[in-house]
């Protein structure tokens, strides 16, 4: 298992704008903003790669290691 999929993305809640913003760059379509609330990551689904957290403007998705 390499570097990447041993981590994966959280949203913290309190801080998401529920732009959208990291739905578009994840490769696995793992992000979703259901209710237009906040963002949830699919734990499943994500690899780690840390797209979605550079391009946050609420700078608000961790990377934690599975």
């Amino acid at each position: 298992m390499d570097n990447i999929s041993k981590r994966f993305a959280i949203v913290e809640e309190g801080t998401c704008v529920a732009c959208g913003t990291c739905i578009k760059v994840c490769p696995k379509y793992a992000i979703n903003v259901p209710d237009g609330c906040f963002a949830v990551v699919n734990s499943k689904l994500c690899i780690g790669c840390g797209r979605c957290r550079k391009v946050c403007p609420a700078e608000c998705i961790i990377l934690e290691e599975r």
